[in-house]
């Protein structure tokens, strides 16, 4: 189930704007004071926060920095009475991804709940995450272990390929369809073993014993698990 963070002080609204938020597969979890609302965020495992901005011990704003340093990939929508466009360029320049001034329709505010969460589902299927690596494929960002890795573009498309499809042998035809798709009429017969050498080189932490880019003889490649005898 999604879990929603909502700050907000004035208890009507924030009960109103609770059930105008929750349903059967998503419940909101609500604080009204900055003290409060800092407890229970870091806490908890949110998928958005919606932060009213003027608060009686203090500023919203204050939260969404926070936040977003510890995790910049929480989507904040902020509530304020202020509809200046000072303070609109404040919070979005603080990290916020959206702002709604009151006040707002209820309807409009779980519209743009949705727009941000529907947008979070589409950037997590570009990031691939496990063991010690972090794959951004949309920010073309690769990391083991914290430490950039810098991959060419063919690299770059076999490392998806197989990523994709973790698990699962991909032949070799299939990979050089996938990754040689530039107009190219001819590849060489050992482009795709290059390559997969020069991804080992970068990503193994032994590459004449990989335990992530597998060779399943006679057939083709795997990230991840040893899925048959004979694979290496």
């Amino acid at each position: 189930m999604d879990t929603i963070f909502l700050l907000e002080d004035d208890e009507a609204m924030c009960r109103g704007i609770a059930l105008a938020l929750a349903d059967p597969r998503r419940k909101v979890v609500s604080a009204g004071t900055l003290k409060e609302g800092r407890e229970i965020l870091a806490a908890g495992d949110f998928r958005l926060a919606v932060l009213d901005v003027n608060l009686p011990d203090g500023s919203g704003l204050e939260l969404l920095q926070e936040s977003k340093g510890l995790r910049p990939d929480l989507p904040v929508i902020l509530l304020t009475a202020n509809d200046m466009e000072i303070d609109q360029v404040t919070g979005l320049e603080a990290g916020a991804d959206d702002y709604i001034t009151k006040p707002f329709s209820l309807a409009v505010l779980r519209a743009r709940v949705n727009a941000q969460l529907r947008r979070r589902d589409s950037d997590r299927r570009e990031v691939w995450e496990a063991g010690p690596f972090r794959f951004d494929f949309a920010r073309m960002d690769y990391r083991r272990e914290g430490r950039p890795v810098d991959l060419s573009k063919t690299e770059q498309r076999l490392l998806r390929a197989l990523v994709e499809n973790q698990g699962h042998v991909v032949p070799r035809e299939a990979l050089l369809d996938r990754v040689w798709t530039e107009g190219a009429e001819f590849v060489e017969e050992n482009a795709l073993s290059v390559t997969v050498k020069r991804l080992r080189d970068k990503l193994e932490e032994n590459p004449s014993q990989p335990q992530w880019l597998r060779t399943v003889y006679g057939i083709g490649y795997v990230w991840g698990a040893l899925l048959r005898e004979g694979s290496k």
